[in-house]
């Protein structure tokens, strides 16, 4: 297990993410003072950061909100921002058939059109009389868990659009709490008498999920809470500015793009494990690194005159399978605290995320003008003249995809690693989407140093089922 870890011995962390941080945090609460973070950006959250825009509207790098799986991170959290926490009830549309209906669809069939309710209840019958099979990918787990109606109307192409890889290239064995599946009450919701305008009731809406209930910073949006974590580690730990360049494991010694140099007894990486065998001594894992697939991400923050209309003043965020918009999902980020936006009464804001991968491209050039047409499409906005502001990035990095040939990789590559005291962790250096929510990347950080310090099992990292299972975990030191 390569536990009990010496004061003397020199620990390096790469990238100030929750991973890097948490694993710094940790470090200090268990006195281990020999350590320093690099960083390759200016400002520390990685994927979790938020950032002003010229026109004082603020942005995450995606749709964040804060739940967790773990009592030490809730605590963690309740000490970092105290009580400068704003407490959601989630409010989750599909933008499907013309109208907003509640999410899961499983659940709230009953808003569909009739034509369409009966084929999605179709579905399900047929396959509650069919013979048990084991689906070979995600594709063959969606028709057989929702059925024909359900999976052509919503799962395939909503799934087709957020990962950028078609669901037969991609495992289902990730899917855990983030899927929710029919309920026994499913056939009298879909079969009932509801009139349509019930869609935008919230009253009908079913709680389901770790989300249903999530908090979010009253200022400084997501980045704020790992702003707030960096500043309580001692001064001069993290250094910003230090791209990763080499790295050389029969030395182990770190090379950056700046010059700066410097030697480790254990690394822990979080920065994205092809990129980081890519640049390593260690060539025998470039063709498992090659199964390592990944889409990018488009996040448009869309600055609005005037307020939210009716239907979305109370939402929290919504999902487009179809493609009348390039956007899989729109969250109404103004919503969440009144500090997104310069002034509450003048503005509101919409912050979308466009996927990319070479099975689907994006066409960066026409990428904003769609984006406002497709907002005009849904109906989320009405006049072009609404926007007052557009805000771009992209995440070439954004989500770590879970391909059938993943787990085969990752089998490979970490225990050569950890051979030669290389520990990746973290949403893109474990590559595991079913813990690489924030919560999970922090804990890895934390349960890698409990790992190296004392012999301690990392949860997060080899047992997904159990840390996503209803239910706070609890920390042995909490």
């Amino acid at each position: 297990m390569n536990a009990h870890l010496s004061s003397a011995e020199r620990v390096v962390i790469i990238g100030a993410g929750p991973t890097g941080l948490g694993a710094a945090h940790r470090l200090c609460q268990m006195g281990h003072q020999n350590y320093h973070l690099y960083e390759a950006s200016d400002h520390v959250g990685g994927l979790a950061a938020s950032h002003r825009d010229s026109a004082g509207f603020l942005w995450d790098m995606g749709g964040h909100v804060q739940f967790s799986h773990y009592q030490y991170f809730q605590h963690l959290m309740d000490e970092l921002l105290s009580d400068h926490w704003l407490r959601h009830r989630r409010v989750a549309s599909i933008h499907i058939a013309g109208r907003l209906v509640p999410y899961p669809l499983q659940h709230h069939l009953h808003h569909l059109p009739t034509p369409m309710r009966t084929v999605c209840q179709q579905g399900l019958d047929e396959i509650a009389y069919r013979p048990p099979t084991v689906p070979q990918n995600f594709r063959e787990w969606i028709f057989a868990t929702f059925g024909r109606g359900i999976a052509e109307a919503f799962m395939l192409p909503y799934n087709n659009k957020v990962w950028a890889y078609p669901p037969a290239a991609l495992s289902y064995h990730w899917i855990g709490d983030r899927v929710a599946r029919p309920v026994s009450q499913l056939r009298h919701k879909a079969t009932s008498s509801v009139q349509p305008d019930a869609a935008s009731s919230k009253q009908t809406r079913q709680p389901w999920g770790p989300n249903r209930v999530f908090r979010f910073p009253k200022q400084g949006g997501t980045g704020e809470i790992w702003r707030r974590l960096a500043a309580r580690l001692p001064t001069g730990r993290i250094r910003l500015r230090h791209k990763l360049t080499q790295l050389n494991t029969q030395t182990r010694q770190l090379t950056f793009a700046n010059g700066h140099r410097c030697h480790y007894h254990k690394l822990i990486t979080t920065m994205p494990l092809d990129k980081l065998i890519a640049i390593s001594d260690i060539t025998q894992l470039d063709p498992c690194a090659r199964h390592l697939t990944h889409s990018s991400v488009h996040v448009i923050g869309v600055g609005l005159h005037g307020r939210p209309p009716a239907p979305l003043a109370h939402q929290c965020w919504l999902y487009f399978p179809s493609n009348h918009c390039p956007f899989y999902r729109a969250t109404v980020f103004s919503n969440y605290s009144p500090h997104n936006v310069p002034d509450p009464s003048r503005y509101w804001s919409v912050m979308v995320e466009v996927s990319e991968s070479p099975h689907k491209p994006v066409h960066q050039p026409t990428l904003l003008t769609s984006v406002v047409d497709g907002l005009l499409a849904t109906g989320v906005i009405h006049q072009r003249e609404q926007v007052a502001q557009l805000w771009h990035t992209r995440l070439e990095y954004g989500y770590p995809t879970p391909t059938l040939g993943r787990d085969a990789a990752l089998d490979s590559i970490q225990p050569v690693l950890e051979a030669v005291d290389v520990y990746s962790r973290g949403r893109f250096g474990a590559w595991k989407y079913e813990v690489s929510n924030q919560d999970h990347s922090l804990m890895q950080g934390v349960e890698i140093v409990d790992r190296l310090l004392r012999g301690s099992a990392e949860i997060t990292l080899n047992n997904a089922a159990f840390v996503n299972a209803p239910g706070l975990r609890v920390h042995p030191t909490y």
